[in-house]
């Protein structure tokens, strides 16, 4: 969710429980404007926090002109200093989704790959790497996991322009209540799956500057996301079973919306159960 507006956002979620002390709230205002400035993002997002063991991550992204580059991910333990974090790989991706348990709230806490077999430790070997992961590489690959799977944006909240880059769509004035409580006027804000798999003919009905990416109403499995209106109607909170603690908010016919995540960093691996 955008910095600027962190108070009034934080409001809109925290009808899930989840949220930050008002102390924290006035510390990061502050912060993640001068963090802003120190290294010239365009935008800041406050992404939200993942709560270890011992201590907590509250994590920022930086974007540039360009939304769809990658953005810088940042982190603080105490909602002051901000450390940045190194880009994220398919590699660190696949050897942190080997970890389980909580976070233990340091960034230099050194897990062990037990469940790894022989021949992946071999290579491991032979490639001069150890056999250990920090947990802030842990905290790099698990922001990007969540990201991918349930980072959200509204329908032509974003446009896509000829040449490739994504820019906010100015004349986006939000949706309207009807069209707000549909999964299908939702996108995933990554890079998109299924619609490389659509045919020719369904592409034809698309609009290619804002449906190019993929929507909430395909996602596996069936029910993964709830849809509430709160606030007397008024704001409409999606939530992610997959990923619990992940919480979106749009307000309808506004600009205002945006996603915050408060929980643990542990994937919801029973959710087919629970449906």
């Amino acid at each position: 969710m955008e910095a600027a507006s962190l108070p009034a956002a934080l409001e809109l979620v925290a009808g899930g429980g989840a949220g930050l002390s008002p102390e924290k709230r006035a510390v990061l205002g502050a912060s993640l404007l001068l963090l802003q400035r120190d290294y010239r993002f365009e935008r800041v997002w406050f992404w939200g926090c993942i709560q270890g063991v011992r201590g907590a991550y509250y994590i920022a992204e930086g974007l540039g002109p360009d939304r769809a580059a990658p953005r810088s991910r940042l982190y603080s333990l105490n909602c002051v200093e901000w450390s940045l974090l190194p880009p994220a790989t398919e590699d660190i991706v696949a050897q942190a989704e080997q970890l389980k348990g909580r976070f233990q709230g340091d960034p230099s806490f050194e897990y062990e790959y037990t469940e790894i077999n022989t021949e992946d430790a071999e290579r491991l070997f032979e490639d001069g790497k150890e056999l250990m992961i920090k947990e802030e590489t842990r905290l790099v690959a698990t922001i990007e996991q969540i990201d991918r799977a349930v980072g959200i944006i509204p329908r032509g909240a974003f446009v896509k322009t000829p040449l490739g880059s994504v820019h906010e769509n100015r004349n986006f004035e939000g949706l309207s209540l009807t069209e707000a409580k549909k999964l299908s006027s939702y996108f995933h804000f990554t890079e998109p799956v299924n619609l490389k798999n659509k045919t020719l003919l369904e592409k034809a009905l698309l609009d290619p500057s804002t449906d190019f990416l993929d929507s909430l109403e395909h996602d596996i499995p069936q029910g993964s996301w709830t849809v509430q209106l709160e606030k007397g109607g008024t704001v409409v909170v999606l939530r992610s079973l997959l990923w619990l603690g992940l919480t979106f908010y749009h307000v309808p016919t506004t600009k205002q919306y945006g996603y915050v995540y408060f929980g643990t960093g542990e994937k919801n691996l029973d959710l087919p159960f629970m449906l």
